[in-house]
């Protein structure tokens, strides 16, 4: 296994701490006037989703996470399990809610999304960046109705509940920013 020196560390890297699999979020190098210059780095542990900072001295290394990113499809629920395939060789996944956490919101059958696998086991679900849903319930909007700041909550396919603007109705397809679960604008299918 691969290890790097705190000099060597840089935002989006995988390695492990705690014997746990973590990717660089924030990496920032600090030569104070007094003392041994160090790496802060902000981590986020891929199993528990949970953030933390740590601070390397220079002399210090960290090795890397063997975790491997993998383009896979989403087939379907079964009500506990999301199914997943490896569309080259049709190696299929059963995930649970854990491993999705508010992915689980964004998919939609036959989505094409980044799943990370450690020790052959998945980890982490990215769903695509964009994604087209259907409203299935949202309030009607109404002529003159702008002076709460011209936005509406709707429920999309999936469950999830976005503010859109007071023109989108119900039964149309919009598209949606999955990182920040924002409306991106009307989708033309």
């Amino acid at each position: 296994m691969a290890t790097y020196g705190s000099n060597e560390l840089k935002n989006g890297l995988k390695v492990m701490v705690d014997d746990a699999p973590c990717t660089i979020l924030d990496c920032e190098f600090v030569k104070p006037g007094k003392g041994q210059a160090f790496t802060r780095i902000k981590i986020r542990n891929l199993k528990t989703g949970r953030v933390v900072e740590r601070t390397l001295k220079s002399n210090e290394t960290i090795s890397s996470a063997d975790v491997v990113d993998m383009e896979m499809q989403y087939l379907y629920n079964d009500g506990e399990h999301w199914h997943f395939m490896v569309p080259d060789n049709f190696e299929q996944y059963a995930l649970t809610k854990e491993v999705l956490a508010d992915a689980a919101q964004w998919l939609k059958e036959q989505d094409i999304c980044i799943v990370t696998l450690w020790n052959n086991e998945p980890i982490q679900v990215t769903p695509p960046n964009f994604v087209i849903l259907e409203i299935t319930e949202t309030d009607p909007g109404l002529k003159g109705d702008t002076s709460g700041g011209g936005g509406k909550p709707a429920t999309l396919e999936t469950g999830a509940v976005v503010r859109v603007p007071l023109f989108v109705q119900t039964g149309e397809l919009i598209k949606v920013d999955t990182r920040k679960g924002e409306y991106v604008s009307r989708a033309k299918e």
